[in-house]
């Protein structure tokens, strides 16, 4: 995670764990991707342990780049399109899945924008006391709007949801924001994925929901038909 290698580690195999659990457990197949994030945040984390081993040491560079690679597309291009996309998965009642899907269409633009910007213009990521700092070498428009973006299509669809647990979820992860804007802003990135990571452990208590996850009432007329 953010603060050493052992964190990332230790934190990378609990939530490797934690999503392997949360991924035998789900028995709905519009649940499997939501149910899949524990892990993935857990495969990210362990590649910026990688990092934190390889950043300060010569001769691993190319280890540094793969692992830095693997660190900044799941936190850049994977995440934004897989959060909104999750909840338009479980989601059954027709106008939060209409907004849903325009939430998708900002995180795949988002995606996509990282995607170029990491092709574009130079990394950089380098230790700073007990964090990394990753940066990118983008102009200011380009890096506003990928932000806003990115809070849209990864924030938004959380409580755009009617399943009800979600909430937790959603605060969750909107209050790990708000400190690390106030707090680790240099470090955003990092700390940020750090505390999102935490958060995702509570997808296993989510996916207890015996069944479909529990919705709040929709309007009469606001249902999916059946297929």
């Amino acid at each position: 995670m953010c603060f050493s290698a052992l964190s990332s580690f230790i934190g990378g195999g609990v939530l490797t764990a934690i999503g392997t659990g949360t991924i035998l457990q789900n028995k709905e197949p519009d649940r499997r991707l939501f149910a899949a994030i524990p892990f993935v945040f857990g495969v990210q984390q362990l590649s910026e342990g990688v990092v934190w081993l390889t950043l300060p040491a010569s001769g691993h560079e190319a280890v540094l780049h793969v692992a830095r690679t693997v660190f900044l597309i799941a936190a850049g291009i994977v995440w934004p399109t897989v959060v909104p996309l999750s909840m338009l998965l479980m989601e059954k009642v027709r106008i939060r899945r209409t907004a849903l899907w325009a939430m998708l269409a900002v995180g795949v633009a988002t995606s996509l924008a990282h995607f170029v910007g990491m092709l574009t213009f130079t990394v950089h990521s380098e230790i700073l006391g007990f964090h990394i700092r990753y940066s990118l070498d983008s102009p200011v428009p380009w890096a506003l709007a990928s932000m806003i973006g990115y809070l849209v299509a990864t924030l938004v669809p959380l409580y755009v949801s009617s399943h009800r647990r979600m909430i937790w979820f959603a605060v969750i992860v909107t209050v790990a924001y708000a400190v690390t804007q106030i707090f680790y802003q240099e470090f955003l990135v990092s700390v940020w994925c750090f505390f999102a990571a935490l958060a995702s452990a509570s997808i296993w208590w989510i996916q207890r929901v015996p069944g479909p996850i529990a919705e709040v009432a929709a309007p009469v007329g606001l249902l999916e038909p059946e297929v």
